[in-house]
């Protein structure tokens, strides 16, 4: 993703944060409790941690957190739902906090937006030696046939390589770590997924595809014909059409730890 598209889309969530808040999915707590290990109860920085559904997991899990957000109207839904929560402005690429100062950062759904070449120096900078960083995406169980089918009507604004089991692992690897000049300071990355899922229905899945940066930066009109064909297809299937079901689903890991 080009420079002005990666900053364009990764600030379109502001003006979407209560449908945000409402519609995107929490984590696998067996995905956030690998992330943290080899003991959840430490002290966590959740970066871009947008309306804090991860920070949430991480509360439960014992961790004590520190949410670091750029979006001033998602850290207004992260205080609203989680008060008792740090909750600081601030970016990967500037963290507010001091030297090895948290024994591990996440960041959930958040490190494609990141320029690891200054974000990683600051992450390499506020963890502490033997602390582990770690990305956690939800993705689409695509093996399952009408996910995969939906993926196909869907178009990649909605679903992006990044968004689907069958992918979220290479386009993650290489491209979410510390620069090279960084690696020396960190371990061997690790990949591995938990299974998932979400209770939607027709409309409010539609609802949670309306959330994605490519479709919220899309004039109205285009956003409707993206999301038109998605409804169609929900409303088609015996799988979606009446009432709630679960989205199969799963929340991949990316972890390395610091040296």
């Amino acid at each position: 993703m080009e420079q002005d598209e990666r900053i364009l889309h990764s600030s379109s969530f502001g003006a979407a944060a209560p449908s945000y808040a409402e519609h995107r999915p929490d984590y696998a707590q067996a995905a956030v409790r690998w992330a943290l290990e080899p003991a959840p109860g430490l002290r966590v920085l959740d970066l871009g941690a947008g309306t804090g559904k991860l920070t949430a997991a991480l509360v439960a899990l014992g961790a004590e957190v520190i949410a670091v957000e750029p979006d001033p109207a998602m850290l207004t839904e992260l205080g609203r739902a989680l008060p008792t929560v740090r909750a600081l402005p601030g970016s990967a690429e500037a963290v507010p906090l001091p030297d090895a100062s948290v024994d591990a950062v996440v960041a959930g759904n958040a490190m494609h937006w990141f320029d690891m070449d200054v974000a990683g120096p600051e992450i390499a900078r506020v963890l502490a030696p033997g602390g582990m960083l770690a990305g956690l995406w939800n993705v689409f169980d695509n093996q399952v046939d009408w996910v995969a089918q939906l993926e196909r009507v869907s178009g990649s604004a909605a679903i992006g390589p990044r968004d689907t089991r069958s992918s979220w692992r290479a386009e993650t690897a290489g491209a979410h770590l510390p620069s090279a000049g960084l690696l020396a300071r960190f371990g061997s990355p690790e990949q591995t997924e938990f299974p998932h899922g979400q209770r939607r229905t027709a409309d409010s899945l539609v609802a949670t595809f309306a959330t994605k940066a490519g479709v919220l930066v899309m004039p109205e009109q285009e956003r409707e014909a993206t999301l038109d064909p998605i409804r169609a297809f929900l409303t088609s299937r015996p799988e979606t059409a009446h009432g709630e079901f679960t989205l199969p689903m799963l929340t991949g890991v990316l972890r390395v730890r610091r040296l």
